[in-house]
């Protein structure tokens, strides 16, 4: 499995958000080497704190699959609560992160919800592509306080 090359796909998803002046999160959901669904933040856009980028990837998959066996989610930050519960409870058996977020994270920076806290949980790696996921987030917040 080449968890670089998908979290460089997220990253492309993080960048559609940028140029939405969205907070800049993308997130690819793979099975067997193939993009089930990705997707990005939309929260502004949509007026729906709920929308972020893990939640509408793992839905639109779940809805095409009817389960998320195999499935890896591939997301630029480290999930939040309200993620990282949906991951728990749509059963996805592996999360693969950029960035760790110490004020939100859920998966292993704040806490991590995902490691054996519930009936389920799921298996997680954080950092992969850090600078690059954690460079966007940066510039995007630049922008936003000069603004």
């Amino acid at each position: 499995m080449n968890d670089e090359r998908w979290m460089r796909e997220a990253l492309s998803e993080a960048e559609l958000a940028f140029s939405e002046n969205e907070v800049p999160i993308g997130a690819v959901v793979v099975r067997n080497d193939t993009v089930i669904s990705r997707a990005h933040n939309d929260c502004v856009q949509t007026c729906d704190p709920t929308r972020h980028a893990e939640c509408i990837a793992l839905k639109e998959a779940y809805r095409k699959l009817k389960t998320l066996e195999g499935c890896t989610l591939y997301v630029t930050v480290e999930p939040c609560a309200m993620c990282a519960g949906t991951i728990l409870q749509l059963r996805l058996p592996r999360l693969v992160f950029g960035a760790f977020e110490p004020v939100t994270g859920c998966c292993g920076s704040k806490i991590d919800l995902t490691d054996h806290w519930f009936e389920a949980s799921t298996a997680t790696i954080g950092g992969i592509l850090e600078p690059q996921c954690r460079e966007l987030m940066q510039r995007f917040f630049a922008q936003f306080c000069r603004n």
